[in-house]
């Protein structure tokens, strides 16, 4: 089933706009399929929370997957909260005022240096009441990431442990190493990276209790080469007898949301330009950074379809551009537009930039019917300020 299919007995007109919509059965589907490779090959999988936070949802994703891995305090607490199961943090840096509280919560702790182990190891080894498990970010150097922003072993990266910065003799109390090289990649990125992987932390990797190969894996997506994925991770099992981690947060939420729209107005500047109260970069701002151009329910490339439209939003910015679509009819002030695949980097990296409000989230339940879950308001706003 994909989204267009799954929208077809949908009624949008029933949300307010803007909001993000997440269908409960396309997360279920992405979830068996990701519990599929947890049976076949017992590695764990858990939720990166910095890709999709919706804790409305984590009863559901808890029924699947091992836990969750977070990259802040806040992130952590909010796993052990609401999903309750294992939690694991990353961070490039520490800050030494929530590190007790991170002890509180957290199962795995994974250092960005062995100078972080050095400083927190006496703390985490004196934790009472249950042991925490601790890792080491190691960085082999090697990525097919085209994009910099992205690319975690781009040159001169600060994420991670290189071969030549590597302290064998610093691993006593370290239970893992971790590594993350993919972004939005199939499973042959990760298949050329093993051997960089071997070569020069296979030593160390034998000495350790599990490994975590990051998240970026593109489990869910139609073409993605699971038998590969498989063999990767029998690989490092049966090479090293090592635990197996993956830790996507894309793939859990890839092809299960939508964001509904309302246009505003229609300006005319050599084109004919639809003014939406949805903004790239308060709303989707990966469609600016990244750059891609989401799907629109019924919309075209530009030319494809008689009447073309620039999209934008109603913020200041001028660069405040979703793209150019094609529609059958004109677009007209009042008409609603569905952007797809809508839930991942979405509600966790939004902004009220210009004061404009969040749009708000609902659920598509198994009966089909969409459920508001959250509303936002001026309280929202005001109480980020001073």
């Amino acid at each position: 089933m994909n989204l267009e299919k799954a929208a077809v007995n949908m009624d949008f007109s029933t949300v307010p706009t803007p909001c993000y919509v997440v269908d409960e059965r396309l997360l279920r589907r992405n979830l068996e399929i990701l519990d599929s490779v947890q049976k076949r090959t017992g590695c764990k999988i858990l939720l990166a929370l910095k890709g999709f936070s919706m804790h409305a949802v984590f009863p559901l994703v808890g029924q699947y997957l091992a836990g969750i891995t977070a990259s802040s305090l806040f992130e952590a607490r909010l796993g052990h909260e609401e999903m309750g199961k294992e939690v694991h943090i990353y961070a490039p840096a520490y800050v030494e005022s929530e590190f007790d509280e991170i002890l509180q919560v957290a199962d795995h702790i994974v250092f960005n240096s062995f100078d972080q182990w050095a400083r927190y190891k006496a703390r985490v080894k004196s934790f009472p009441g249950r042991k925490i498990e601790c890792g080491i970010r190691i960085n082999p150097e090697y990525s097919e990431i085209a994009t910099p922003l992205y690319n975690p072993c781009y040159t001169h990266s600060r994420l991670g442990v290189t071969l030549a910065n590597f302290r064998p003799d610093e691993l006593d109390g370290i239970d893992g190493l971790h590594f993350h090289t993919l972004c939005e990649q199939n499973a042959d990125a990760l298949a050329h990276t093993i051997p960089h992987i071997d070569e020069k932390f296979g030593a160390y990797i034998r000495q350790m209790k599990w490994l975590n190969m990051g998240g970026g894996h593109h489990i869910t997506r139609p073409d993605y080469d699971i038998e590969s994925l498989i063999r990767s991770i029998t690989h490092f099992q049966e090479r090293y007898g090592v635990e197996v981690y993956l830790e996507p947060g894309e793939a859990i939420a890839l092809n299960t949301g939508f964001l509904v729209t309302e246009v505003l107005d229609i300006v005319n500047n050599g084109m004919e330009i639809a003014l939406l109260d949805t903004s790239a970069a308060c709303h989707m701002p990966d469609v600016l950074e990244m750059p891609y151009r989401p799907n629109i329910l019924g919309a075209k490339k530009p030319g494809e379809k008689p009447h073309t439209f620039r999209l934008g939003g109603p913020t200041c910015l001028a660069g405040d551009m979703i793209g150019e679509y094609s529609f059958d009819t004109p677009l007209a002030p009042g008409d609603r537009l569905v952007f797809c695949d809508m839930a991942h980097y979405t509600m966790v990296k939004n902004n009220m930039f210009n004061g404009i409000g969040l749009p708000s989230i609902a659920a598509v339940r198994p009966n089909r019917e969409v459920e508001p879950v959250r509303a936002f308001g001026y309280s929202d706003f005001k109480n980020r300020l001073s």
